[in-house]
């Protein structure tokens, strides 16, 4: 039987005034990726003064703090992210951005929150604790460095298990989202290049026109997926970017476009180099244009542990009762997480942050006007605190 879960959820309740006004500090002073450092500080005050170990500066701006239980167990491992994106916020709340051009249009406000809440809990029930927790505050998720960067500094040295959540707008405030194996897709980058040859717009017929070619290297892109990748594997192929030219009436020298690929499948990503170079390269040739393609692998898909993950839903059960657990579909959304998994098995879940009735639609991930329901911080923290203290008592 689990133990150390009982009056969990209440006493996260009980936080939930100040789990608001920390979250909302955070939401009004966002820091762009390796750039947190005003809430790095606020982080490694706050578990410095719960009495944890603190080490400041790890992979950039990331914070990693440790609690010891009083007898011998294993170290497991619990993380957020710190990161906000280049936005505008567009919601109008009192406690909207005051730096220009940045937002917590992700929630990392929230996931940084909600690990704070968790060690204050944890710290309040240490008694008893077999093992340590190590509470990892990362840098620069968003652009998918942070993980890594604190790799490297050995933060999962001797961490047996990791967990971490992420909040969901489409799944209600105060459910839990968890299923095994695939979870979250992987993240790859393109960059591609077409050169062709420039000159006056006037007479096209002197140039080769990579704009041209590049319009045509955009549309059959989307093959890739519609004619070559089996539907039931997952795989999105989105460009973000295009860039050429100089003025309306100058055909240019190249254009460049950048873009991403997901996949749910690891088998079937590694197939996806060879054949968007193939598709590149023979499109723009049929314009008379050269097509180079840079692939870049980030990030594996984020894949759970099938017993860790029976683990983290029983805490949810627990806590919440089985009606406020679901099992989602894999997602291709992507997160450096997967980083982690790499060292240790570990098991990565959803906090519902949308509204309660269905008949809302909350804005998403990443836009402008992301407002979540603030009633997930409660759930969040009592759910990392009860996996923590569920595992090592």
């Amino acid at each position: 039987m689990m133990i150390g879960v009982e009056g969990l959820k209440e006493q996260a309740e009980r936080m939930e005034e100040e789990l608001i006004r920390q979250r909302r500090d955070f939401h009004r002073h966002p820091e762009l990726s390796f750039q947190e450092s005003r809430t790095a500080g606020i982080v490694a005050a706050r578990l410095s003064a719960l009495g944890l170990s603190v080490r400041t500066g790890v992979g950039g701006h990331g914070v990693v703090a440790e609690l010891r239980g009083d007898g011998d167990g294993p170290t497991i491992a619990i993380r957020a992210d710190m990161d906000a994106l280049p936005i505008t916020e567009e919601t109008g709340l009192d406690y909207a951005s005051e730096t220009p051009g940045v937002m917590h249009a992700c929630g990392h406000d929230i996931h940084t929150t909600v690990l704070l809440g968790a060690a204050q809990l944890i710290a309040e029930r240490k008694t008893g604790l077999r093992g340590t927790v190590r509470f990892i505050f990362q840098s620069a998720e968003e652009i998918l460095a942070g993980a890594k960067a604190m790799i490297e500094q050995g933060v999962m040295d001797g961490v047996e298990e990791i967990y971490g959540l992420h909040n969901l707008p489409s799944l209600p405030a105060g459910t839990i989202g968890v299923k095994p194996g695939v979870l979250m897709g992987s993240i790859d980058r393109l960059d591609i290049r077409v050169e062709g040859r420039g000159g006056h717009g006037g007479y096209p017929e002197t140039c080769i026109d990579p704009i041209v070619a590049a319009s045509a290297v955009v549309m059959a892109l989307q093959t890739a997926v519609s004619r070559e990748a089996p539907p039931t594997k997952g795989v999105v192929v989105s460009l973000g970017t295009i860039h050429a030219g100089t003025a309306n009436n100058i055909i240019p020298d190249f254009a460049e476009l950048s873009g991403t690929v997901r996949n749910l499948d690891a088998d079937w990503r590694g197939t996806m180099p060879a054949t968007l170079a193939r598709i590149v390269e023979d499109t723009c040739r049929a314009y008379r244009c050269r097509g180079t393609l840079h692939y870049t692998e980030q990030v594996p898909p984020v894949v759970n542990d099938d017993s860790l993950t029976r683990f983290v839903s029983g805490v949810s059960d627990r806590l919440f009762g089985a009606e406020k657990r679901s099992e989602p579909l894999p997602m291709t959304y992507g997160e450096d997480f997967a980083e982690y998994l790499r060292f240790a098995k570990g098991c990565f879940f959803w906090l519902g942050s949308g509204p309660q009735s269905g008949a809302e639609r909350a804005a998403g991930l990443h836009s402008p006007r992301f407002d979540p329901d603030e009633r997930c911080l409660a759930a969040g923290a009592a759910m990392l605190a009860g996996i923590a203290l569920s595992r090592l008592s």
